[in-house]
C-alpha cells in the first residue's frame, strides 16, 4: 500500500488486489487502515520515482507504436493506427501487451478503441475489450460517470440529479446539460464519442524512416548489435535513395526483454546512406557506452530510425574511383571521433563577419560548423594569419625600429630579447567604430557647433589610437611572429605600444 499526505492528513494512494480485498479503498485514512489490519504495509509515495517508471513503461511501449504519450501519474495513450496488422490484429496486440507488462510484474489494465475517451474507459473499466468502431454509444452507456473523465464536482453534481451512468446522460438534452453544469462536459462527451477529435501529444517525435528486426531468439553480444546495425542500414538504404536524401541524424533503439530500453544515436556531418559508414559510426558508439550498456537477457527487438535527412547529392567518380569531394575524408573521421568521445569532441572554426583577429573566427562543434559553413563568409582573401593567438595579445618592449612607422629591430618578450631578421608589413586594421564606445558627454553651456566640432575631433584621435600595424616578424633563429603597434606615432598625446598577438608554423 502506498501512502500520500494531504492536508496534513496521511491518505491511501493506492493498493493491491490484496488490500482491496480486505476492504481498504483509496483516499482512505492509512491511521484507519491500521487500526483495522495492524500488521498493513505501508509505503510513502515518491512522485519522481513513479514518473520515472512510468516513462520507462512509455520507453518499452515504443515497440507497438512511436506515438506513446503520458496519460496522467498512471497511464499511457497509444497510438496503433496501422500498427495492428504488424501483430496479428487488434485482440492479439492487446493480449500480447498485457501478458509482456505482467512478466515484467506489473498488472495491467489494456482496451483500444478508435476514439480516446473510449479507449480510456475500455482500460479502466473493461480490460481487456475492444470496442469497434461506431460502437463507442453502445459500449459507453452503462458505465459511471467516472469513465467520462470528469472532475469530482462536476461528477457529484450530476449524480446529485439522479445521473449516474453515462448513458443518463447522454438521454438528457444538450442545451441544459451545458447551461447547468458546463461546456466542458459535452466536450467529453464528444470526445469520447468521436464527435470531436482529441489531440494526443506523443512524447517523442516520430522518425521519418524506420526499420526494425524482430528477434527469434536475444541477442547480447555487442558484435551482434554492430552486425544487425548493418542490416538494418541496409533495409533503409532503398527508401534513402527513393527520396533522394541522407541521413543527418540516427537513432538505434534496442528494446530488452525485460522491458528496459537502451536509445543510441549518432550524427553526421553530411548526409549518408552508406550501410557500412553507419555500421562503423554505431561501431564507435558502443565502444564508448560499452560500461554503460547492459543488455540483460538480451535485445529481442532492435530498431533503426532516422530522425533527421537532407538531400543527399550523387557524385560522379572518376577511373580511380575518387569522387572529387573534398573534405569527405575528414568529415568520416570527425563523426567517428564524435561518436567515440561526444559532440564537443572535435571542434572546427568559422569566419565571423569581423576584420579584428580576436573576433574574426569562432569554434563550433564539427556537425554545426559543416551545416554552417556556406553560410558563413569566406576568409580565404584574408592574409596569411598564424596557426595561434594569445588571448589576450600580450605586450612587448620596442626599443628601436628601422622608421617611425616600421618593423622592429628587436624587441624583448617575457623576459627575453629577439632580434629580427626579416619583417613584412605593415597590414593596417582599424577598429571597429560600430563596437566601440564613441559616446562624448557634452559640457554645461557648450554650444552646438563646437559640442560636434569636439565630438569628432575625440571620435577621430580614438580611432587613430586604437588602429593596429601588423608584422611578421622572423627572428635569428628562424621563429616567426605577429605583432602589431596600436597607434601612430606622431599622432596622439599616448605613444604607440607593441603587442605579441600570434605565433606561425
Amino acid at each position: 500500500m502506498i501512502s500520500r499526505l494531504d492536508r496534513n492528513s496521511r491518505l491511501i494512494a493506492a493498493l493491491d488486489e490484496r488490500a482491496e480485498a480486505l476492504g481498504l479503498k483509496r483516499g482512505m485514512g492509512v491511521a484507519d487502515a491500521r487500526a483495522m489490519y495492524p500488521a498493513i504495509d505501508v509505503v510513502e509515495a515518491d512522485p519522481q520515482a513513479e514518473r520515472r517508471l512510468l516513462e520507462g513503461l512509455a520507453d518499452w511501449c515504443d515497440r507497438y507504436t512511436p506515438l506513446v504519450a503520458l496519460d496522467g501519474a498512471d497511464g499511457l495513450f497509444l497510438d496503433i493506427t496501422g500498427c495492428v496488422h504488424l501483430f496479428g490484429g487488434e485482440e492479439a496486440i492487446l493480449a500480447e501487451m498485457v501478458t509482456r507488462f505482467l512478466h515484467q510484474g506489473f498488472c495491467a489494465r489494456a482496451g483500444i478503441a478508435s476514439t480516446v475517451g473510449a479507449a480510456w474507459a475500455a482500460a479502466r473499466f473493461y480490460s481487456g475489450r475492444s470496442v469497434a468502431a461506431g460502437g463507442e454509444e453502445e459500449f459507453l452507456a452503462p458505465l459511471p460517470l467516472a469513465a467520462l473523465r470528469l472532475e469530482p464536482g462536476v461528477r457529484d453534481r450530476l449524480e446529485s440529479v439522479g445521473l449516474r451512468t453515462m448513458g443518463a446522460v447522454m438521454a438528457m438534452p444538450r442545451a441544459p446539460l451545458a447551461r447547468r453544469f458546463g461546456a466542458p462536459l459535452l466536450a467529453r462527451l464528444d470526445q469520447a464519442l468521436g464527435r470531436f477529435d482529441e489531440a494526443v501529444s506523443p512524447r517523442r517525435p516520430a522518425a521519418a524512416l524506420s526499420v526494425e528486426r524482430h528477434l527469434p531468439e536475444p541477442v547480447a553480444r555487442a558484435d551482434d548489435v554492430e552486425h544487425l546495425t548493418k542490416s538494418l542500414a541496409q533495409a533503409l538504404r532503398p527508401d534513402l535513395e527513393r527520396r533522394g536524401e541522407g541521413a543527418r541524424s540516427l537513432h538505434l533503439v534496442l528494446f530488452r526483454v525485460d522491458g528496459a530500453v537502451s536509445r543510441i544515436a549518432v550524427g553526421t556531418s553530411r548526409p549518408l546512406r552508406d550501410p557500412v559508414l553507419i555500421q562503423k559510426l554505431f561501431h564507435e558508439r558502443l565502444v564508448a557506452i560499452r560500461q554503460e550498456l547492459d543488455a540483460g537477457f538480451g535485445f529481442d527487438l532492435v530498431r533503426l530510425s532516422v530522425l533527421a535527412a537532407a538531400p543527399f547529392s550523387l557524385q560522379q567518380t572518376d577511373l580511380a574511383g575518387d569522387t572529387g569531394g573534398e573534405g569527405a575524408d575528414l568529415e568520416q573521421f570527425a563523426d567517428r571521433v564524435r561518436a567515440r568521445l561526444g559532440e564537443s569532441a572535435v571542434l572546427r572554426s568559422l569566419p565571423v563577419a569581423s576584420h579584428l583577429p580576436e573576433r574574426a573566427a569562432r569554434l563550433v562543434p564539427f556537425a554545426q560548423a559543416a551545416r554552417e559553413r556556406l553560410k558563413a563568409a569566406s576568409s580565404l582573401a584574408l592574409s596569411e594569419r598564424p596557426i595561434r593567438l594569445l588571448r589576450p595579445p600580450e605586450p612587448v618592449e620596442v626599443p628601436v625600429t628601422e622608421l617611425p612607422e616600421g618593423p622592429p629591430l628587436r624587441f624583448r618578450w617575457r623576459r627575453a630579447v629577439y632580434s629580427v631578421r626579416r619583417a613584412e608589413g605593415p597590414e593596417r586594421i582599424g577598429c571597429e567604430w560600430w563596437q566601440e564606445n564613441h559616446f562624448i558627454p557634452r559640457k554645461e553651456n557648450e554650444k552646438e557647433e563646437a559640442y560636434e566640432s569636439r565630438r569628432l575631433r575625440l571620435i577621430a584621435e580614438r580611432t587613430v589610437s586604437s588602429a593596429r600595424d601588423y608584422f611578421r616578424v622572423e627572428d635569428s633563429e628562424g621563429r616567426r611572429y605577429w605583432l602589431y603597434r596600436q597607434g601612430l606615432y606622431g599622432a596622439a598625446k599616448v605613444p604607440p605600444r607593441w603587442f605579441m598577438h600570434g605565433f606561425f608554423a
